[in-house]
């Protein structure tokens, strides 16, 4: 039996959905700790140096039993064991889905199509190894831009700012995704072309927007340098070594991955290629022993006291029953400043979707809209909403008993730049008190029924997330923490987590209109007004006349 074979596709269809919604809606936060006087301490979980707190949550132990109860009934742990032995789960791209491979120790072994791929693996992390080396010791470049898109960028961009206490301080890490023009010129004004290197990040080596930017960065490089530096400067990340040696990378600086990776799991993959230079292969090293970690806690620990699991059905309870359609994440920690942003990519293209994998449309809501910024900064931006607004968005936060700048080989900055260490404790803990308060407030609130401005309703519940410090394991442990918790949501929901048609058809039409755009005076206006909205086609007219002039070749 596959795991194609297991669990419902609906979950409503389940009695023990029907159950879950039986229960109804338990008491206020207090009341729970109340009645429960042991709550704070066994409503936590500890998985490797993470501690997952999630005692602060409008949930009493009979759902909590009953949303187990429905991960159960949907073959959770079937699916989990088939994802992670390779079976072809990605039902609509018909492909295996093993990023948890890539962080395998060499000794493990997962066979897709009778090979063991985390052999394949290490050679290419190996290969990168040498590469990553090469560029630390000559000390001939100082900048490294990585250009890619989606995960190619979200990956490498959110590890190397959280993991900014790690990086080598002589070289510096840029990252440029974005089509639009003034994202690379601010990256370039201020490089020196003859120690500069970038990264081209594409698996097919066709993505428009990378492959823009490549050719921009090429000519800059062409322009002050000539074409013969084009191999020095470039590596690629890709699958498609043709194109790649076209553009002026040779065989040996291109670095393959598989399809069995999708881009939003695959920064523990050559994708990480910018990661392992800036912080070494050691460090790197370190990072996919920390997602390794959580790969075996939600592979081997049971439903009801697995992290990810816990976390994922928490969610669905708000989500499904209780109509929260939005989940903050709070990390006070400046590294994490892209945390969000990463995990937002993580799981809305993995769940924000409408049809099961049976092609039927989904019976519950699916897919919380994610977004969240970093530390107090937040507190005085978007906190009144969670505090006092007319929308529940459950929060999760996550925060460290160490700063950041205490970390890795660049701990010692603090000293270097003198400050003491007396400043260092005064930052750090007005930081996670403010976190702590915040967590409080949220749950039990303040009630003045004298003056309802300044009362506080509570019941705004978080999951807490600690650390004893942001280190590459304590990261690789949270990126994959929420990876799982993605997948798991997806399973109980019945839909494919790992495709992303979604983003396919803005695509294909922008390809369209950029047509127009290069060959205006080529299409006539029949062809123009064939199949185009009247609002797109007046955006186009105007575009066309009030856009720069086009250089003549």
């Amino acid at each position: 039996m596959t795991a194609r074979d297991t669990g419902e596709l609906d979950v409503t269809s389940t009695p023990q959905w029907m159950r879950l919604l039986s229960l109804g809606v338990p008491g206020r936060i207090a009341e729970l700790f109340d009645a429960d006087p042991e709550r704070a301490a066994t409503w936590q979980v500890s998985v490797g140096d993470l501690r997952i707190d999630y005692s602060k949550h409008l949930i009493d132990s009979p759902i909590l039993e009953a949303l187990v109860e429905v991960a159960e009934a949907m073959g959770v742990a079937q699916w989990r064991d088939a994802m992670m032995g390779g079976e072809l789960i990605n039902s609509t791209e018909d492909r295996a889905v093993l990023h948890t491979a890539l962080r395998a120790p060499k000794d493990v072994e997962v066979l897709y199509e009778g090979r063991n791929v985390v052999a394949d693996v290490h050679a290419v992390r190996a290969q990168m190894a040498r590469y990553a080396h090469k560029i630390r010791q000559d000390r001939k470049i100082t900048d490294v831009v990585n250009i890619g898109i989606g995960g190619s960028d979200l990956g490498p961009a959110m590890v190397t700012d959280a993991l900014w206490a790690y990086c080598d301080p002589q070289i510096r890490s840029h990252f440029v995704s974005n089509v639009d023009g003034s994202e690379m010129v601010r990256t370039l004004r201020d490089l020196d072309p003859e120690r500069t290197m970038f990264i081209v990040v594409s698996k097919t080596f066709t993505t428009m927007e990378t492959l823009i930017n490549a050719h921009t960065a090429r000519a800059w490089i062409v322009a002050s340098l000539g074409v013969d530096a084009v191999p020095a400067h470039f590596a690629a990340v890709s699958t498609n070594l043709d194109a790649a040696a076209k553009f002026g990378i040779p065989a040996e600086q291109v670095f393959g991955f598989w399809d069995w990776v999708g881009g939003r799991y695959s920064v523990a993959s050559a994708v990480g290629l910018s990661v392992m230079i800036a912080i070494g292969p050691e460090a790197f090293d370190d990072m996919c022993a920390g997602m390794h970690l959580m790969d075996r806690h939600f592979s081997e620990a049971p439903l009801a006291s697995n992290g990810p699991v816990l976390m994922a059905l928490i969610g669905l309870w708000y989500v499904d029953v209780m109509g929260y359609g939005a989940k903050a994440v709070l990390p006070y920690a400046r590294e994490m400043t892209r945390f969000p942003a990463y995990l937002q990519q993580l799981d809305m293209e993995s769940n924000g979707k409408s049809v099961r994998r049976d092609g039927q449309a989904v019976s519950v809501a699916t897919g919380p809209v994610i977004w969240g910024e970093p530390g107090t900064n937040g507190q005085h931006a978007f906190y009144q909403l969670l505090h006092q607004g007319t929308q529940i968005v459950p929060v999760d936060f996550i925060g460290f008993a160490q700063p950041g700048y205490r970390q890795g080989p660049r701990g010692d900055v603090g000293n270097a730049i003198g400050l003491s260490d007396i400043r260092h404790d005064v930052h750090q803990d007005a930081l996670i008190a403010n976190m702590f308060a915040q967590a409080e407030a949220l749950a039990f609130g303040r009630l003045r029924p004298e003056d309802p401005h300044r009362s506080f309703g509570g019941d705004r519940p978080s999951t807490m997330i600690l650390a004893p410090a942001l280190t590459p394991s304590v990261l690789g442990q949270l990126i994959a923490l929420y990876e799982h918790l993605v997948f798991v949501q997806g399973v109980v929901w019945g839909i494919n987590s790992f495709d992303q048609w979604g983003v396919e058809l803005g695509k294909e039409l922008a390809a369209g209109i950029l047509e127009e755009f290069a060959h205006p005076q080529e299409v006539t206006r029949q062809d123009r007004e064939s199949g185009r909205d009247g609002s797109t086609r007046a955006a186009i007219e105007w575009y066309l006349e009030h856009r720069l002039p086009q250089a003549v070749d």
